[in-house]
This record gives C-alpha cells, sequence and structure tokens, in this order.
C-alpha cells in the first residue's frame, strides 16, 4: 500500500481539500469498521445519474432500451475497474491482512467498490458538477466509442465464447448468502470445466453476482 496520494492525486485529475476523503475511499471493509461501503452507495448513485444524464443529452434518438444497455455497460463494475486499473488504485487500497494475500488489490469488484467510493468522496470534497466533470474525463473515450461496444452481459458473451469452443456451458453455484434479509450479499462461484478455472464475485443479488462472477472468468479467459 502508497501511502503517498499525490501521484493518485495527478491521475485522477483532482486534488482534495480533505485528503481523508479518499483516505476513507480507499479503505476496504476488511480494513476497518470505518470503511468506503458508504461513500460507494453515494459515488454508485452519482455515476448512474452524470452518465444517464450524459447519454441523454448525446443520443436524442435513441430509445429507452439502448439507453439504458449503454448506461449498463459503461457503470458496471467490470467498466469501473477497469478506470481504477487506468489509474493504479489498486496500490493505494487500505485492506485487511487477508485480502492482501489474496490479492484483493487485483480483483474486479473490490477496486470497483473503490472507483465508486472515490467518485463519492470527491462530491463530498466539493459537489456534483466537480464529480461531473471528472467523471465525464474518465469516461471520454468509452462515451465517444459506445456504438463500438459489445452491449451484451458478461454472461451472454461468457456462453458464447464457450460455445464456439464446443465447450461445456459454465457453472454457478451459490457459496453463502450473508446479512440481514433487506440487505444480502451474495458469493457465487463461476466454473469451466474444460479450463479448470473457478472464480468467485459477491453482490447483493444473486444474478448480480453471476454476472460479476462471469465478468471476471472473462478477464481470465481473454
Amino acid at each position: 500500500m502508497i501511502t503517498d496520494l499525490t501521484p493518485l492525486y495527478k491521475k485522477l485529475n483532482y486534488s482534495f481539500n480533505d485528503k481523508r476523503l479518499l483516505e476513507l475511499a480507499l479503505s476496504h471493509r476488511s480494513y476497518a469498521k470505518n470503511n468506503n461501503e458508504r461513500l460507494e452507495f453515494l459515488g454508485d448513485s452519482v455515476v448512474g445519474y452524470v452518465i444517464a444524464e450524459e447519454l441523454y443529452q448525446r443520443f436524442s434518438t435513441e430509445d429507452e432500451g439502448n439507453l439504458s444497455r449503454y448506461r449498463s455497460l459503461l457503470v458496471k463494475g467490470e467498466t469501473l475497474a477497469s478506470i481504477a486499473r487506468q489509474f493504479e488504485v489498486g496500490k493505494y487500497l487500505r485492506l485487511g491482512g487477508g485480502e492482501l494475500k489474496s490479492g484483493g488489490f487485483r480483483r474486479t469488484s473490490i477496486l470497483a467498490d473503490a472507483m465508486e467510493a472515490i467518485i463519492g468522496a470527491i462530491t463530498l470534497d466539493s459537489d456534483i458538477e466537480s464529480a461531473r466533470k471528472c467523471i465525464l474525463n474518465w469516461y471520454k473515450e468509452r462515451l465517444d466509442n459506445i456504438k463500438t461496444l459489445d452491449l451484451k452481459d458478461p454472461k451472454t458473451r461468457l456462453q458464447e465464447i464457450l460455445q464456439a469452443k464446443k465447450f461445456e456451458l459454465p457453472q454457478y453455484h451459490v457459496i453463502s448468502i450473508n446479512g440481514k434479509e433487506h440487505a444480502q450479499i451474495f458469493q457465487v462461484d463461476c466454473s469451466v470445466k474444460e479450463l479448470k478455472l473457478l472464480v468467485t464475485a459477491e453482490a447483493s443479488s444473486r444474478r448480480a453476482a453471476e454476472q460479476k462472477s462471469a465478468g471476471l472468468m472473462l478477464e481470465k479467459i481473454q
């Protein structure tokens, strides 16, 4: 873990007035009780709104279905994690011992959550307009090329790749369900028999966890 956050400021193209907000955004729940989950909640809402509004303004002739698919592609965990990797956010994450040993700083879900938390932190550090400028700057290339990107969800893409290789379809298994009924976390495994690969992801629904695990499997395969 790197403690000097100055290089990260430059990569984000934003300087925090309150450094503690960025430190909190980089603190995983395995690290401390006071972690980035609340900032993640805020950032998730902000990035969803900013991207939705930008798509609405850019594509005035597109119907609701296409706009929804564009938004889903842009705000999904894989995309946020890709942006986090671009900024090398993993080097600055504050993780507990177990996550450090298991390579949590590379995990898509942790990187995506941290990126959402950073967006939440910027919103609180200044305002939503500052967060909007950052988000649109980070997403510029993706927004400019949105119509050329693959709009299929990870499970569909994984299935098509395996079918093309004449492999068996991936298997998804719920490993655990934790938390209270209104705030459950589903942990799901995705396995590909022929490749002897197994990945695990977690999310607030079984479907979302399956999609996340399929995305992780795609990363391994591709």
